[in-house]
């Protein structure tokens, strides 16, 4: 955790007293994803962070709901199109019910924020623009808008036209950008020119005047006092928006930038473009959540610095991640860094929710026992995991809890199996006879026979039956579960009943 106590370092020594401010900032355009989720964890693990040097913090998610409505997302209706150009909190939600769009996402963040245990504070844009807290930042920005208008042409290298106007008006409930004219700061209003050239004048104290984004950030930036800020990498080019904001909250709203944290993409493993809410190619923070214990989360969001670009699938980075998180809990000699992480990960979350039972052990159990959890938990207690299964059997059934999920919504077909009712009719005379002969045998096995004595036991009849180890693993597989293949032969055979089996093997049912 070098990187979050150098980040706190920094801060910290910026701002030697007070309270000290870390905001992060999603437009609720389209789901929640496990990308959005990197720039909420790391402001929130930041202000956990500066909590724990004994400084109050506070963590404040600006919900940019007053954002206009670009583009419709795949997975909502066509129709949509039609409110192209309203603002989200005003776009009716694609479920057809009373909320609006942008509440109809934000409610995948809220919901994860639960799970999570974040302590945030969550700041609606178009509840503050229409009660009026921007007035004073669109005051500033309309009687200096000449020194916008330089600080963009110096920083960015955008040629601004003389009709360029660093506001958006709602005009019959679409946003558009207009020109201004001129502001009458006393009656709170502003002259513009609408499409046609004439002169409208119109109320900014209402909601009905938004400032465009790049003064938008550095306005709420002093209006928040905001101290540190993750936003993705892509504001931090050179010229990019945090370098015009920079600007702008000293010449113009006489504030300070906050600390800039850039954090990188995730992408799906094997793509090369970040996940994207219009294309649909996100893992949801509701989904998310379904199949991984918040810790697990955590854990993949905080191990590497912000800069790290992150890799995620359903499957092996998934397995691995649970893997890697349960043998760092369990590591004896933990560093002082991995009990840094391990706490951040964990706090305020009540029960633990992953065992030390390895995770593709734990699935392959689960499915052996009929996804029955007591099962499970007898099928591993006669395993190498025996003293684990007894020892963490409260966090075993919480962790199925996971796994059920995971198998339904996500796992690789490779992984999922089912024991069979019908066994297959296409049995020949000579796997019949290996079937057989494993049965004997198995019946005269000691009772704590395990995954390796039924391993070497299937070598064993290779010559007596006259078959290649793979057609016998895949004659064991046909008649168990299906499939031509599945988990480890011998140690599956060693966690099922034993009657069960030796019946079963003998086709007799």
């Amino acid at each position: 955790m070098q990187w979050l106590q150098k980040i706190v370092d920094e801060i910290l020594s910026l701002h030697p007293d007070g309270e000290i401010v870390v905001s992060s900032g999603v437009s609720p355009s389209g789901t929640y994803h496990l990308g959005t989720l990197r720039e909420v964890l790391t402001a929130e693990a930041v202000a956990r962070e500066v909590r724990r040097r004994g400084r109050t913090s506070r963590h404040i998610h600006v919900v940019d709901d007053l954002d206009v409505f670009r583009k419709v997302p795949v997975g909502v209706p066509e129709t949509h199109s039609k409110y192209l150009g309203m603002p989200l909190c005003d776009v009716p939600a694609p479920d057809g019910s009373d909320m609006s769009y942008a509440d109809y996402y934000l409610k995948d963040l809220l919901d994860a924020a639960k799970e999570l245990r974040l302590d945030v504070e969550i700041m609606r844009a178009h509840e503050k623009y229409r009660e009026g807290y921007f007035v004073p930042v669109i005051e500033k920005t309309l009687v200096n808008i000449d020194t916008i208008r330089k600080i963009l042409a110096e920083v960015s290298g955008r040629d601004l036209d003389d009709q360029w106007s660093p506001i958006q008006i709602i005009e019959d409930g679409y946003l558009k950008n207009r020109q201004f004219v001129s502001v009458d700061t006393d009656a709170k209003e502003l002259v513009y020119k609408d499409k046609d050239g004439n002169d409208v004048t119109k109320k900014y104290d209402t909601g009905e005047v938004k400032l465009s984004w790049r003064i938008d950030w550095p306005a709420r930036w002093s209006l928040l006092n905001v101290n540190a800020e993750p936003f993705g990498r892509d504001h931090a080019t050179k010229g990019g928006s945090y370098d015009t904001g920079k600007r702008i909250v000293k010449e113009v709203f006489d504030g300070g930038a906050p600390l800039p944290i850039p954090y990188n993409f995730i992408n799906k493993s094997g793509e090369t473009k970040k996940m994207s809410k219009s294309a649909g190619d996100t893992i949801t923070a509701a989904e998310l959540l379904t199949v991984l214990p918040a810790e697990i989360v955590w854990y993949f969001i905080l191990r590497f610095a912000p800069d790290k670009q992150l890799f995620f699938d359903e499957g092996p980075t998934l397995i691995r991640l649970v893997d890697e998180y349960a043998q760092l809990q369990a590591k004896p000699d933990k560093t002082d860094q991995e009990k840094h992480l391990l706490a951040l990960c964990s706090e305020q979350i009540e029960h633990q929710t992953v065992s030390n039972v390895p995770f593709s052990h734990l699935v392959a159990s689960y499915q052996a026992s009929l996804k029955d959890a007591d099962k499970t938990i007898e099928v591993i207690e006669r395993t190498e995991h025996s003293e684990t299964a007894k020892e963490q059997k409260d966090i075993i059934v919480r962790e199925l809890t996971f796994i059920d999920n995971w198998l339904k919504n996500w796992a690789p077909e490779d992984v999922v199996f089912d024991l069979i009712d019908t066994l297959p009719a296409d049995v020949s005379e000579q796997q019949k006879d290996f079937l057989m002969q494993l049965a004997n045998a198995i019946e005269q096995a000691p009772e704590d026979a395990d995954g390796n004595w039924f391993h070497q036991t299937i070598y064993d009849l290779k010559d007596k039956v006259g078959m290649e180890p793979k057609e016998m693993f895949s004659t064991l597989y046909q008649v168990l579960i299906g499939k031509n293949a599945g988990p480890r032969a011998g140690w599956f055979l060693s966690i099922l009943p034993r009657d069960w089996l030796v019946k079963r093997l003998k086709l007799e049912g």
